[in-house]
């Protein structure tokens, strides 16, 4: 009964509605007692309900700066205790080459596991544990920026986490106008790529000339984690804006030849680090060819998000390639507006976007993975960069991003694996010709 209240107060806590209080001294080491007791595991699968509960109750009533302590204590209090980290080491170096080499590998493993391991394992013993350790993780992301001490605990905690999202424990699910109207407001909410402005543009990214597919783990069943929407057409599609206008005719499905994914879109802040975006394109291509066998390219119509970063870090780029006009003036887009320049700059700037694609990197540096996040996913899908578009996006966000230019990512399934082993061995960028040329011209 105990266990089931402090669950009942989770869930409320978990909604946000209660007040959140600082951490006093007294406070911490109340706190610290608590997370011994949960270290040292005593008792049956009750008892660690209960105190995984307790403990997740104490950390969601805390504020801001009571969480960051409460996270650094496990960071720096409940590491391997280096006197048995030391003892095991030194006998399983005596043991090297005789018949007790393994049990002492065994031991030494034993002796480096944290108990900040057995803190985190058991919140999944309570509802909403998974979603809570998913929260708590963006909650520490946030400090880390911060305060390095705490990165010890981010790997143990990412390392959990990729374990148990691992992609075959996902369910991939199709969301339609008829799913649940919870998850469709989520939908809205997470949306990080075009916003969705209303219920009724919401209703028209569901049409039948569409689709949205999402990766659902049994834990967090309410939740998506990452979502793909699709658009199917007839050709490559070049501009977001119309693609996404809500009075455009619906296309007959029927003659789709042509799979764009317009938008992915991660959900969960705390499980960044943890990949599966390639397992839901895969998934999601053989879902369509399924549906649609007539279907044969398979393309995205991706935004370059890090472009003007990019520029800004690198401005003399900008009269390279003969633009004249400053990165402040590119951003705002009020230049297209003006037939003259629109016909002036669909050269260079195309020219541009090429270049960044083709040629900036992290680090500033001539190695390294590309500089845009957006590119670092598909080319490490596999994909090639196979056009840029001019005014693809013409909304105030895709001009601050770059400038109104978006880019088309091929998945040909004969190329994928080629692309991919050559991108992950060389960092070799798969381009199609034009684009290529398009980035040497100066």
């Amino acid at each position: 009964m105990v266990a089931g209240n402090l669950v009942h107060k989770l869930r409320s806590l978990m909604g946000g509605s209660a007040e959140r209080v600082a951490l006093t001294a007294r406070g911490v080491e109340q706190l610290r007692a608590q997370l011994r007791e949960c270290a040292d595991g005593q008792g049956g699968e009750v008892s660690a309900r209960a105190r995984a509960a307790r403990l997740a109750e104490t950390y969601l009533g805390l504020n801001d700066a009571g969480r960051h302590r409460f996270l650094k204590l496990i960071a720096l209090e409940f590491g391997p205790d280096p006197a048995k980290v030391a003892t095991a080491h030194a006998a399983y170096q005596k043991a090297v080459g005789t018949p007790e080499q393994w049990k002492a590998e065994a031991a030494m493993r034993g002796a480096m596991r944290s108990s900040r391991i057995r803190i985190l394992t058991q919140f999944n013993a309570i509802p909403q544990g998974v979603k809570f350790l998913v929260d708590l993780r963006a909650d520490l992301l946030r400090y880390l920026e911060n305060d390095r001490e705490l990165a010890v605990l981010d790997r143990e905690l990412e390392s959990r986490l990729s374990a148990w999202f691992d992609v075959g424990f996902l369910e991939l699910q199709r969301i339609t106008w008829n799913s649940p109207a919870a998850l469709l407001e989520k939908l809205i909410e997470y949306e990080a790529v075009h916003e969705i402005r209303s219920w009724t543009d919401l209703k028209n990214r569901l049409d039948s000339d569409r689709r949205l597919y999402a990766f659902f783990h049994p834990r967090m069943p309410a939740e998506p984690l990452i979502f793909v929407e699709v658009a199917l057409t007839d050709h490559l599609a070049d501009n977001v804006q119309a693609l996404l206008d809500e009075h455009a005719p619906v296309f007959d499905n029927r003659k789709a030849d042509t799979a764009i994914f317009y938008s992915i879109s991660n959900t969960q802040v705390g499980l960044r680090g943890v990949s599966f975006g390639n397992f839901l394109l895969k998934r999601v291509i053989d879902d369509l060819k399924r549906d649609f066998p007539k279907l044969a390219n398979f393309a995205t119509l991706s935004p370059m998000p890090a472009m003007a970063a990019w520029l800004r870090k690198n401005p003399h780029t900008l009269a390279e390639v003969g633009i004249e006009l400053s990165l402040e003036e590119l951003s705002m887009g009020t230049w297209a507006t003006d037939k003259k320049l629109v016909r002036s700059l669909r050269d260079p700037l195309s020219r541009l976007g090429a270049r960044y694609l083709a040629s900036a990197k992290q680090g500033g540096g001539e190695a390294g993975a590309p500089f845009d996040p957006v590119s670092r996913f598909h080319l490490g899908n596999g994909a090639r960069v196979e056009r840029i578009n001019y005014l693809g996006d013409s909304s105030a966000k895709g001009f601050r991003q770059s400038f109104g230019l978006m880019v088309n990512y091929l998945y040909s399934p004969d190329d994928i694996e080629t692309n991919l082993e050559a991108f992950a061995s060389q960092g070799s960028i798969a381009m199609s010709a034009t684009v290529r040329r398009l980035a040497k011209r100066l």
